[in-house]
C-alpha cells in the first residue's frame, strides 16, 4: 500500500519540489504552510509520516509537535535551517524522530524518511513479547507497558527501547544504537542517542533523575539492567 507523507513547509518552492520527487519515489504526498492548517491535514488523511518546517507563520514546527503528539505518535522528521544544537534538541525533546538540515541532498532525505519508516511499521512483523522486569514490550501490537501502566512511545523511542530490551545487561555504545535506528552512523548525530533516551527514561522510569531500568555505563553506553 502506498505511504502517504505530509510536508509542512511555509515556501510554496519547497513544498512543490519535495511532493514532486517524493511522488517520483513513489509516495503519496500531502502538503501545508503552516502548523495549523497541517493539524486539519494531518487529522483528515492521517499520514505515514510528516515532513515539518520549523520556522512557520501561525503555528511553528515545535507548537505543531507539542499540539498534534497529545493525539498522535505518527513519525515526525524537522526540516529546519537553524544550525544550533539545541534547536534540534528542543524539537528532539518534544517528541520528533529525526532532522535534516537545510540544504539537505534529497537522496540523503528519503533514507532517513525510509529509516523512520521502516521503525515506525515494525511492528507490523511478526515479533516477541520482551519482557525484562516489569517492563513489557509488544512489538506485535506496539504495545508497551510498565508494570501496569500503559506507555505511549514515539516510533524511535519503541524501537531504541526494543533494542535494550532484546539484550538485558548489554552495553550499547551511542554508534551501535544509532547503527541499528538509523542504519548509519553518522558523527554529528550521535548525541541525539541521549535526548532519545532522556525522553524514554521520562516516560519509563519512576525517577528519571536516578535511573532504574537504562543505565548509563561511563565512557561506553548505555544498557537495560536486567534484574
Amino acid at each position: 500500500m502506498t505511504q502517504t507523507i505530509l510536508v509542512v513547509d511555509d515556501k510554496a518552492n519547497v513544498r512543490v519540489m519535495l511532493k514532486k520527487y517524493l511522488v517520483g519515489q513513489g509516495y503519496r504526498v500531502e502538503t501545508a504552510s503552516d502548523g495549523r492548517q497541517a493539524l486539519f491535514v494531518a487529522r483528515e488523511t492521517q499520514p505515514d509520516l510528516i515532513l515539518l518546517d520549523i520556522m512557520m507563520p501561525e503555528m511553528d514546527g515545535y507548537d505543531f509537535i507539542r499540539t498534534y503528539r497529545r493525539e498522535q505518535s505518527t513519525p515526525i522528521i524537522l526540516l529546519t535551517a537553524k544550525l544550533e544544537e539545541t534547536d534540534k534538541v528542543v524539537g528532539l525533546e518534544l517528541g520528533a524522530d529525526d532532522y535534516v538540515t537545510k540544504p539537505f541532498g534529497m537522496r540523503e532525505l528519503v533514507a532517513r524518511i525510509r529509516a523512520v519508516l521502516r521503525r515506525s511499521t515494525a511492528s507490523a512483523e511478526p515479533a516477541e513479547i520482551l519482557r525484562v522486569a516489569d517492563v513489557m514490550l509488544d512489538r506485535n501490537r506496539h504495545w508497551v507497558e510498565v508494570g501496569n501502566r500503559k506507555v505511549y512511545l514515539t516510533p524511535t523511542e519503541f524501537e531504541l527501547l526494543a533494542v535494550l530490551l532484546a539484550a538485558p545487561g548489554r552495553v550499547y555504545s551511542r554508534t551501535q544504537l544509532q547503527q541499528r535506528l538509523h542504519g548509519v552512523a553518522l558523527e554529528s548525530q550521535e548525541r541525539t542517542i541521549d535526548v532519545h533516551i532522556r525522553k524514554l527514561r521520562a516516560k519509563i522510569e519512576p525517577d528519571p533523575r536516578a535511573p532504574h531500568y537504562i543505565e548509563t555505563v561511563f565512557g561506553m553506553g548505555y544498557r537495560f539492567v536486567a534484574d
